[in-house]
């Protein structure tokens, strides 16, 4: 699959379809390049919760894991007990799986060791492309990777500090979302917009 047009006329990749939410979030979010250290966070988070589901639904719940996970602040994600782990698990706007919100309060953990001991969890993770956003130039949904040899390297980093959920498939979708790389098809006019915004 290609970019297409949309009724609005505008050039996007096709995986956002035309569901409005989607759509959103394929203009105004996703490869834009990140470095906020606790935004990072969340959204590796979110895309350990999004493992053998679909982005989308993870995308429809989001407010919903803000508010439950108290704006994914991790000094307070970190310190989370099994009293709140309790209280997540009988919360119905989130995904609630105890294994996923678990590894999300050791994460917590490990990116308050990077944030105290480390370069900072934004320095360490955009080391892995060089400090700036690696531009791809697919055409087809089908040239996209599921996973390259910076997301494995990069898995095997968060992993080592204590990160869950953060395999390789999942660490490149979140280096996509967070403009690591520019994965927009060049067809799509996000594209050539999020190359700009790299620079």
């Amino acid at each position: 699959m290609t970019g297409h047009d949309h009724a609005d006329g505008v050039k996007r990749c096709p995986w956002p379809k035309s569901d409005p939410l989607y759509v959103a979030y394929h203009d105004n979010e996703w490869g834009v390049p990140e470095y906020d250290d606790r935004a990072l966070y969340e959204k590796l988070v979110l895309d350990g919760f999004q493992a053998g589901l679909s982005w989308i639904i993870i995308l429809r719940k989001r407010e919903n894991f803000r508010r439950a996970f108290d704006g994914f602040v991790p000094e307070k994600i970190a310190r989370y007990r099994k009293s709140k782990i309790g209280r997540l698990m009988g919360d119905a706007g989130i995904v609630r799986n105890r294994a996923k919100i678990e590894g999300a309060v050791l994460s917590a953990r490990g990116w308050l060791d990077v944030m105290e001991k480390g370069p900072g969890f934004s320095k360490l993770l955009w080391d892995f492309v060089d400090g700036e956003p690696k531009v791809n130039r697919y055409r087809t949904m089908g040239q996209v990777p599921a996973e390259t040899a910076a997301s494995r390297a990069l898995a095997k980093e968060l992993s080592d500090r204590g990160f869950k959920f953060c395999g390789p498939t999942i660490v490149y979708a979140f280096m996509q979302a967070v403009g690591m790389v520019n994965d927009h098809l060049i067809t799509c006019d996000r594209h050539a917009a999020v190359q700009k915004i790299g620079r």
